[in-house]
């Protein structure tokens, strides 16, 4: 949950959590694309990460060497998600909310990197918008 610190999970006394990573290994998401490059390029580009790495059909975006990572992978017959739900129709797995400072010009700067605005918009305080691919994500306002 945005603004709340996460620990390791403990039951009855012992931490819990994957015994063969260890502090320092990556961790990241994998995404359907159709264009896995221009995806990358759209995610470094808003949110001011680096390409780390391409390749035929796969490209990475990471926050830092050590990530997190994004990782776009080529999708054959690739459908975009359909936004609000409809039956039938291929619905959105996840998607990504980002926390920005102005929500006005957050819209704007990820329009013109290629994004687009959702005609349904459920919240005063954030805004949800489709990736190039037509994956959605939300920019959200939140002034705590």
């Amino acid at each position: 949950m945005p603004g709340q610190a996460h620990d390791k999970v403990v039951i009855m006394g012992q931490a819990t959590g994957m015994r063969s990573r260890t502090g320092g290994m990556w961790w990241g998401t994998t995404i359907e694309a159709p264009d896995p490059s221009g995806l990358a390029k759209f995610y470094a580009e808003l949110l001011g990460w680096h390409i780390g790495h391409e390749e035929p059909g796969t490209a990475i975006v990471a926050a830092s060497p050590q990530g997190p990572f994004f990782v776009f992978q080529q999708a054959e017959g690739y459908r975009a998600p359909v936004w609000p739900p409809i039956a039938g129709e291929q619905r959105p797995m996840m998607h990504f909310d980002f926390q920005v400072g102005d929500l006005d010009s957050a819209v704007a700067e990820a329009v013109t990197l290629g994004a687009t605005v959702a005609e349904s918009q459920p919240q005063e305080n954030v805004r949800v918008m489709f990736d190039p691919a037509g994956h959605p994500f939300c920019l959200c306002f939140d002034e705590a």
